[in-house]
C-alpha cells in the first residue's frame, strides 16, 4: 500500500481536476493506487462534474425561498437553458434558495450546508446533478433581506413552477405589523423592479461615479446651446432630476398607475421601502459565442486542405 502524500494527491488533481479532499479520500480507498483511485472519482461522478468546471455556465435558474420577515435569492447557473427544464435541476435550484434563507448569502456556506431532510450537502448534490446531467453547473450569487418589522415580499417574473424562474425581486418594507396590504405592495414592488431595472434605491444611493458622468454629459450638452453659465447650471440640475427618475427606484414613476411616484405609493400604505435587489439570469457573465457551421466542419474534416 503507498503512502497517501501531498504529491500524490497533487497528481490526482491535475489528472482528473477533482477537490483535494476528495482526492484524499479516493486514495486512501484505494490504498493510494493513482487509476484505481481515477476510477474512484469517476464511479463517484467527482472527476466527470471536475472535467466539466471549465465550460461557461450563463443559462439556469433563479429562485427564491421566504419565511415572516425574511428572504432569500438565488441564481444557479447550467450550460444550457435545456437544463433548466429538467425537473431535478429545478428542484435542486429551489433547495439552493431554502438553505440561503437558513444560512445566509455566503455560496461557500451554502454548499456545506445540508439540505433539509437530507444528509447529502448542497455541494454533494450539485457534483451529483452535473455527473447525471452532464453539464457544469455552478451556484453563482445569493441575496438575504430581512426586516425587524414588516414584509420582504418576493416576485419571479415567468415562473417556470412556484419561486423559480429567470428573474427575480426581493423588496423589504418596513411597518409596523405585516399584513396582506403590505404583502401584496411588495410583490406590486417588485413587479415594478422586474419591469424597470432601478439602480438605487433612493437618490443617496446612487453611485457617485455614475453621477459625475451623467453630469459631465449633461453639462456638455447644455454648453452646446451657447446659454450663459448660470442657466446651464439650471438646465443640468432639472435634467440630473430626470436622470434620478429613470434609475432611482422611489422617484420613479409606478408602472401600475403610470402616474404616481413609487415614493408616495409607499408612503400612503404606511410602510417604509428599506431595501430591494434584483437577480436576472445570465446579466453580466461573458457568454462564449461559437460559429456552429466551422465548429461541425471542424469536426467533420470538411474545408480541410487536401493531403
Amino acid at each position: 500500500m503507498a503512502e497517501v502524500t501531498a504529491a500524490l494527491v497533487k497528481d490526482l488533481r491535475e489528472k482528473t481536476g477533482a477537490g483535494m479532499m476528495d482526492c484524499k479520500k479516493a486514495l486512501n480507498e484505494t490504498g493510494g493506487e493513482i487509476e484505481p483511485a481515477i476510477d474512484w472519482l469517476r464511479k463517484k461522478g467527482l472527476a466527470a462534474a471536475a472535467k466539466k468546471s471549465g465550460r461557461v455556465a450563463a443559462e439556469g435558474l433563479v429562485a427564491v425561498a421566504s419565511a415572516p420577515r425574511i428572504a432569500a435569492m438565488v441564481e444557479v447557473n447550467s450550460e444550457t437553458d435545456f437544463v433548466s427544464r429538467n425537473e431535478s435541476f429545478q428542484a435542486f435550484v429551489e433547495n439552493v434558495a431554502k438553505v440561503a434563507l437558513l444560512v445566509g448569502e455566503d455560496v461557500e456556506a451554502i454548499k456545506a450546508a445540508t439540505i433539509p431532510g437530507s444528509d447529502r450537502t448542497i455541494a454533494e448534490d450539485l457534483t451529483h446533478l452535473i455527473a447525471t446531467i452532464g453539464e457544469n453547473m455552478t451556484i453563482r450569487r445569493a441575496r438575504v433581506l430581512r426586516v425587524p418589522s414588516g414584509v420582504v415580499a418576493t416576485y419571479v417574473h415567468g415562473a417556470l413552477r412556484p419561486g423559480v424562474g429567470k428573474i427575480a425581486v426581493l423588496a423589504a418594507l418596513e411597518a409596523a405589523s405585516e399584513s396582506d396590504a403590505l404583502e401584496l405592495l411588495g410583490r406590486q414592488i417588485g413587479m415594478h423592479v422586474a419591469a424597470t431595472r432601478p439602480a438605487a434605491l433612493d437618490v443617496d444611493a446612487v453611485d457617485p461615479a455614475a453621477l459625475e458622468r451623467e453630469r459631465a454629459v449633461l453639462s456638455e450638452q447644455a454648453r452646446a446651446s451657447g446659454k450663459p453659465e448660470a442657466i446651464i447650471e439650471k438646465m443640468v440640475n432639472g435634467r440630473v432630476q430626470k436622470y434620478y427618475e429613470e434609475v432611482v427606484l422611489l422617484e420613479q414613476v409606478w408602472v401600475h398607475d403610470g402616474e404616481s411616484r413609487v415614493k408616495a405609493v409607499v408612503q400612503k400604505a404606511g410602510g417604509t421601502l428599506v431595501a430591494f435587489d434584483r437577480f436576472q439570469l445570465g446579466e453580466g457573465i461573458e457568454k462564449e459565442t461559437t460559429d456552429f457551421a466551422a465548429e461541425v466542419a471542424a469536426v467533420s474534416g470538411v474545408g480541410r486542405p487536401a493531403a
